[in-house]
């Protein structure tokens, strides 16, 4: 298992990165928009949809949805959005009592539209957008767009690692056993001492104001623990279908949605706060 999951991961590594880095921000959006539409196919089984053909249907309604949405405003996706991960926390703090919310596949499919069209579309967002940024003499601060969505990616796999360690360590009250039981407070405060110590090194070498600074790390914590509700979130879908991974296209790793669902809650809430303090600004068309 572990030989497949090395191999599986030098694999990918690359192809991530490089339509991450190396598209240019049209292509960026084609490119992240397969991969949602991948894990749009693995969501509907999560939906009890498991004919093809159905899944396959649901797959390039996702794709639909992702043209439609870029004639949107990202405030108004990225607002959605918000109020959407809190009805989640709900969701996911009550189960499995309110499961009669979300039983009906159709329910679920509307769902996973929302996990998923708004992760697309702050990625985007973020992609298309200058960053706007001072230091403390008031100057501004070069930062890429692309290293804005690379940061966002080390909280999520800080916060990651920080919790699986802490969690190994101290992991004796736990967060969400009925979701997870692997999951511990532990592991959460853990992730977040991790993501916490990131953006203090960031906002010292940006040069960012004391301000600036402490704004950064307030952001980058709740971005770490929305990440986890994101991971609940698709814990949860599966533990009620009764599987464990989404699908195996990744050997040794699952699905694309085991792969990417931290990231469907860090990226549209990190990209609103952003917003919303003017630290993004629309420059360039798709």
């Amino acid at each position: 298992m572990l030989k497949q999951r090395i191999i599986t991961a030098l694999i990918l590594a690359p192809i991530a990165l490089g339509g991450i880095f190396l598209l240019s921000p049209l292509y960026f959006s084609w490119f992240i928009g397969g991969v949602i539409v991948i894990a749009a196919w693995e969501w509907a089984n999560l939906s009890n949809v498991t004919n093809q053909a159905a899944r396959c249907s649901y797959a390039l309604v996702m794709a639909g949805l992702l043209l439609g949405c870029q004639f949107l405003s990202p405030a108004l996706v990225l607002t959605l959005s918000l109020l959407w991960w809190c009805a989640a926390f709900y969701l996911v703090k009550t189960y499995p009592k309110n499961t009669i919310f979300w039983a009906q596949p159709l329910v679920r499919l509307i769902i996973g539209a929302l996990v998923l069209v708004p992760a697309w579309k702050g990625l985007v967002f973020i992609r298309t957008s200058d960053v706007m940024l001072m230091d403390r003499a008031g100057a501004p601060v070069d930062v890429n767009s692309l290293l804005v969505i690379f940061y966002v990616m080390i909280v999520v796999w800080g916060a990651d690692i920080g919790a699986y360690f802490a969690g190994r360590a101290f992991g004796n009250k736990k967060l969400a056993p009925s979701v997870s039981p692997g999951k511990s407070w532990a592991g959460v405060y853990g992730g977040l001492i991790v993501v916490g110590l990131l953006a203090i090194v960031v906002g010292l070498i940006l040069h960012l104001d004391s301000k600036d600074t402490l704004l950064l790390l307030l952001i980058t914590l709740v971005t770490g623990i929305v990440s986890v509700l994101g991971d609940l979130l698709e814990s949860m879908v599966k533990r009620f279908r009764g599987i464990k991974d989404s699908s195996q296209l990744l050997p040794g790793h699952g699905g694309v949605m085991d792969r990417v669902d931290s990231l469907t809650a860090a990226v549209p809430v990190f990209a609103f706060v952003c917003l919303m303090l003017g630290w993004l600004g629309k420059s360039v068309a798709l």
